[in-house]
C-alpha cells in the first residue's frame, strides 16, 4: 500500500490549470465514439469527418460504410469480444474497418504494417485475431505466415479505394503495381470493398456497445523485451478525447479547425489521442498514409491548411530544416497548435519550430498503458524548459521512491512517477503477472525517473532503465541531449550508456549535424563542459548521417547501443 494516499482535489497543478479548463469531468457520460459518430451523422450529415488526398468523407457516408462493414463482419460470424487485426496505414479503410468492427462488437488490434513475418506471427498469436484487415501490398506477408495463427480470414483492401477519381486512376496505371498494391486474392479470401457495397444502407447490427467494454489492444513498447498488449476500453478513448480537447478548446475551434492525423493509428498517440480528440471535437482529421513522407506532409499542410500537428521531436526538427521551409517557399501559419510526445522535445527544437509557425508546440507525456497523455504543458500558463506539463482533469500523477515504490517523495527529489487516470488501461491481454507487477491499487507504475517541482509541473529525468551510471554517479541521457541539441550545429542527438572498464559505463552520444554545418567532437564537448558536470561531458561522440527511429519519429537509444 502507498504512503500518504492523497485526494485528487488537493493537488498543485489545479491551481494553475489555464481558467477555461475544468478540474474534473465526473461522471463521465455513458457512451462511446460510435454513439458521438452516431449523432453527428444524425444532425449534421454533411460534416467532413475524413480528409485523404483530396478526397472527402462526411459523417453521414462515414457512419453508412462503417455500419455496412459492421454487418458483413458479423454475417461472417464475428461475435463480440472476438479480436479482429488491421495491417494499414493511415487512410479511410483503416478508420471504417475499425469503427465497423466496434459496431459488430469485436476487440480492434491496430497493428504496424512494417512488422517482419516473424513479428507478423507474433501478434497475430498474442491477439489470438481470427480475422484480419490488410492492405494488398501486405496481403502476401499475411498469407505466408497465417497457416501458423488462428486467422481464418483475411479481408483485402486497396489503397487506392478512396482516392478521387482522377488520382485513382493514375496510381492505377503508374503506382498501383510499382507499390506491390496489385495482387491476386486467394480463394476464400475477401474484398472489403465488395462487402461494404453488398451491405450499404443496411442499418447498424444490434449488439449493445457497453462503454466499459475492451475496444482496442495496443502493443506497449515492451520495457521488459516480451510484447504485451494494453487493454483499453470504449469510454477510455471518449475520456481521453474529453481531457485532450477540453485542454486545447481555448485554442482549435469546434466543428470547424483541421487536425492533421499523420502519425499511425497503431501507435496510442494517435489511436486514443489523436483521433478521439477530433472525434470528441467534431473536426476533419486529415490522414497521412506514410509519416516518414515529409514531401506529403507538408504538400497537405498547404492544401488543407490544418490548425493542430501532433508530432514528436525529429519530425519538427525535420520541418523546419525541410528545404520547403527554408526557403520561405511554404508556409505554416495555419498551424495554431502541435504536440509533441513520444522523446524528449529539445528547448532549442521548440524555439525554432515556434518561430517559423507562431504557432505553440506543447510537450505531454503519455504511454500506452495511459492510453494516451496524462499530463500535458498549459495552453496558455507558464512554460517551463524541460517539463512535460501537469496532469490532465481526472489524471493523478505522484512521485515515489523508485526502489521499492512505496514512499511518496517531496517535492523536487527525483523518483518514479506513477499514473493513475480513468482511461487508463484494464491490464495486459492475458498477461495477468505482468498487469500486477504494474498495476497497483489502480496506480500505474511508469518506470520513469521525474520529480514535481512546487507548481506541480512534472519533469522527466529518464526512463530507469537508461540512466547511465558513471563511476558511480547517475547521468540521465536527456540532460546530455538538451544541451548538446543547443548547439547552432547540431540537427539530432542521441544519447545512451556504453560499456567502459574505467568507469563501469561511458557516456556517448550520436549526432547529426544540421547541413552545411561542421564541429569536432572536441568543440562538442568543450562546449558541454560550460553546462554539465566533467562526468556528464560525452566520452565519445560519433557522428552519423541519420539515426535509428521508430515509425513514429522515437530516436532508439537501444538500437544505437546495439550496434557494432
Amino acid at each position: 500500500m502507498l504512503e500518504n494516499e492523497i485526494h485528487p482535489f488537493n493537488q498543485p497543478w489545479l491551481a494553475h490549470y489555464d481558467p477555461d479548463v475544468p478540474v474534473s469531468f465526473k461522471p463521465y457520460p455513458e457512451k462511446t465514439l460510435l454513439d458521438i459518430v452516431e449523432t453527428v451523422a444524425q444532425t449534421r450529415p454533411n460534416q467532413p469527418a475524413l480528409l485523404f488526398k483530396g478526397s472527402r468523407i462526411s459523417y453521414g457516408d462515414f457512419d453508412r460504410l462503417t455500419n455496412a462493414f459492421a454487418v458483413a463482419l458479423v454475417e461472417l460470424g464475428v461475435r463480440k469480444g472476438d479480436r479482429i487485426a488491421l495491417l494499414m496505414p493511415n487512410c479511410p479503410q483503416m478508420m471504417i474497418a475499425e469503427f465497423g468492427a466496434h459496431k459488430a462488437g469485436a476487440i480492434v488490434a491496430p497493428l504496424n504494417p512494417l512488422y517482419t513475418a516473424r513479428e507478423l506471427e507474433n501478434a497475430f498469436i498474442e491477439t489470438g485475431a481470427e480475422f484480419v484487415v490488410v492492405l494488398s501490398r501486405f496481403y502476401d506477408k499475411v498469407k505466408s505466415i497465417q497457416d501458423k495463427t488462428l486467422l481464418r480470414r483475411v479481408i483485402v483492401t486497396n489503397i487506392k479505394e478512396y482516392l478521387p477519381p482522377a488520382l485513382r486512376f493514375l496510381y492505377t496505371y503508374v503506382k498501383e503495381k510499382k507499390e506491390g498494391d496489385r495482387v491476386q486474392v486467394q480463394k476464400g479470401d475477401l474484398l472489403m470493398a465488395d462487402l461494404i457495397h453488398n451491405h450499404l444502407g443496411q442499418s447498424r447490427p444490434l449488439i449493445e456497445i457497453k462503454p466499459g467494454d475492451a475496444a482496442i489492444l495496443l502493443f506497449s513498447g515492451g520495457t521488459t523485451g516480451v510484447p504485451k498488449c494494453a487493454i483499453g476500453t470504449h469510454q477510455g478513448l471518449v475520456i481521453s478525447g474529453m481531457q485532450l480537447f477540453a485542454w486545447f478548446k481555448s485554442v482549435l475551434i469546434e466543428w470547424q479547425d483541421i487536425i492533421m492525423l499523420n502519425l499511425p493509428l497503431f501507435h496510442v498517440y494517435a489511436q486514443a489521442g489523436v483521433m478521439p480528440t477530433g472525434i470528441v471535437a467534431h473536426t476533419p482529421l486529415a490522414l497521412i498514409p506514410n509519416p516518414r513522407d515529409m514531401d506529403d506532409l507538408l504538400e497537405t499542410i498547404h492544401k488543407v491548411r490544418p490548425a493542430f500537428l501532433p508530432g514528436v521531436p525529429t519530425l519538427f526538427n525535420a520541418m523546419t530544416n525541410h528545404p520547403l521551409i527554408t526557403s520561405g517557399k511554404l508556409n505554416l501559419r495555419s498551424l495554431k497548435l502541435c504536440i509533441s510526445g513520444a522523446a524528449p522535445l529539445h528547448a532549442e527544437t521548440k524555439k525554432r519550430f515556434e518561430e517559423i509557425t507562431g504557432g505553440k508546440i506543447l510537450e505531454g507525456f503519455g504511454m500506452t498503458e495511459t492510453m494516451m497523455a496524462a499530463i500535458v504543458n498549459p495552453v496558455h500558463g507558464v512554460y517551463k524548459i524541460g517539463s512535460i506539463g501537469m496532469p490532465l482533469p481526472d489524471v493523478e500523477a505522484r512521485i515515489v521512491d523508485s526502489e521499492i515504490g512505496e514512499t511518496d517523495l517531496p517535492v523536487g527529489e527525483v523518483g518514479e512517477l506513477l499514473i493513475r487516470a480513468p482511461q487508463s488501461m484494464k491490464g495486459y491481454w492475458q498477461r495477468p503477472t505482468e498487469t500486477a507487477n504494474s498495476l497497483r491499487d489502480d496506480w500505474l507504475y511508469t518506470g520513469d525517473l521525474a520529480y514535481m517541482d512546487e507548481d506541480g509541473y512534472f519533469f522527466i529525468v529518464d526512463r530507469k532503465k537508461d540512466v547511465i551510471k558513471v563511476s558511480g554517479f547517475q547521468v540521465w541521457p536527456r540532460e546530455v541531449e538538451e544541451v548538446l541539441a543547443a548547439h547552432p550545429a547540431v540537427q539530432e542527438v542521441g544519447v545512451a550508456g556504453i560499456p567502459d572498464s574505467e568507469q563501469g559505463e561511458a557516456v556517448k552520444a550520436w549526432v547529426v549535424l544540421q547541413p552545411g554545418m561542421t564541429v569536432s567532437g572536441d568543440e562538442l564537448r568543450k562546449f558541454c563542459k560550460t553546462q554539465l558536470a566533467a562526468y556528464k561531458v560525452p566520452r565519445n561522440i560519433e557522428f552519423r548521417e541519420a539515426l535509428p527511429k521508430s515509425m513514429v519519429g522515437k530516436v532508439l537509444r537501444r538500437e544505437l547501443t546495439a550496434e557494432k
